[in-house]
């Protein structure tokens, strides 16, 4: 296997995880190079990943072929990154949000609608238990999905489970959210675990996204990412049944009830001897996800961007969207009429954008 070659525009946090995955499964990706401006964050990069680093696009891309370029880069810069590689045709993953607010959603559609190819690397719906949800919800099991609950990340990132939990695309919605705050013992941060004990104010949005035929109900508190004492929940329900977390209640027909456990498998522990990973998950005596990047040492979050990384291997070759930026686009934008419905306490009915065409 030749491993997929890709270049890093940009060191948000999140380019560490796709150097991590290249470091980690050399076979199928190759991080070719970085563009870092700032010498002295390039150079922190070299020693700690051993990657080579450029100041500026063209001499990135004079010394590398790359098949596409991810942009890790702050939401403010991202449209005029995306600009720069769409005129130089070069397939483009780019980070979530594209852009902070509706003006850039529309400004980066506009590259899209002039022939670039962008997809969005939106990853928790690859994450190993939400892939096996959305495996059960789609095998008929639960029959038609109407109602999806899901406490588990911000705005864009819930409404995205959402919507693939009910199967809705760009239709129209009305949305109704409260705001509420409430005091909470800080947890850990991207930095690592919390410094002294402290309580801090928690905002949680809580909101209904109104299909009509289908309902979604969004519940996240700020502090929820990487908290102690916050659990995420999912609830998902047909009329034959509903997965409530990793237990899934079914009929067989329409007197015999049925259960059982999604359950996850990981290698490595006890008297195992595969070393530790995860192998997938488990449930009524069948696969509902199976790990592809075995016997690779990826948390789950990882597995996900690699997911995302080997479906636009697939893209940038010709192949299929699998999250388009139009799809990021409408997620951001309904997160933003979320965020305006509880502000000003009414319920908005949200019509899909020149974009979704």
């Amino acid at each position: 296997m030749v491993p997929t070659p890709f270049i890093i525009i940009g060191s948000g946090w999140r380019s560490e995880f796709y150097l991590r995955i290249a470091r980690e499964i050399p076979d199928r990706f190759a991080a070719a190079a970085m563009l870092i401006r700032d010498p002295a964050k390039a150079q922190r990069y070299e020693t700690a990943f051993a990657v080579r680093t450029h100041r500026n696009l063209d001499d990135l891309l004079r010394s590398t072929r790359p098949l596409f370029a991810v942009v890790c880069v702050a939401k403010n810069a991202t449209a005029s990154v995306l600009a720069e590689l769409a005129v130089r045709k070069i397939p483009i993953l780019c980070e979530t949000p594209p852009a902070p607010d509706l003006a850039g959603l529309d400004q980066v559609n506009q590259l899209t609608a002039a022939g670039a190819r962008i997809q969005v690397a939106e990853q928790y719906v690859f994450q190993p238990m939400h892939a096996a949800r959305l495996a059960v919800a789609r095998s008929g099991l639960l029959g038609a999905v109407s109602q999806a609950q899901v406490s588990f990340s911000q705005s864009y990132h819930g409404i995205s489970l959402i919507r693939r939990y009910l199967g809705v695309g760009f239709d129209s919605v009305k949305i109704t959210a409260k705001k509420f705050t409430s005091p909470i013992f800080q947890g850990p941060s991207r930095a690592g675990p919390p410094a002294e004990e402290k309580i801090i104010p928690c905002p949680q949005t809580l909101a209904w996204l109104d299909w009509g035929d289908r309902l979604g109900v969004f519940d996240f508190a700020h502090d929820q990412h990487r908290s102690y004492v916050r659990s995420d929940r999912v609830l998902i329900r047909g009329e034959r049944g509903e997965i409530n977390q990793t237990r899934v209640r079914h009929l067989l027909d329409f007197r015999t009830p049925m259960e059982f456990e999604l359950h996850r498998v990981d290698a490595g522990q006890d008297g195992n001897l595969e070393g530790h990973h995860h192998k997938g998950v488990v449930g009524a005596a069948q696969w509902w996800y199976e790990n592809p990047f075995l016997p690779a040492r990826l948390f789950d979050d990882e597995i996900a961007v690699a997911t995302c990384l080997e479906k636009m291997s697939v893209y940038a070759a010709g192949g299929a969207d699998f999250y388009s930026l139009a799809e990021a686009s409408h997620d951001m934008y309904l997160g933003l009429m979320m965020d305006q419905a509880a502000e000003e306490e009414k319920t908005i009915e949200v019509q899909p954008r020149p974009w979704a065409k």
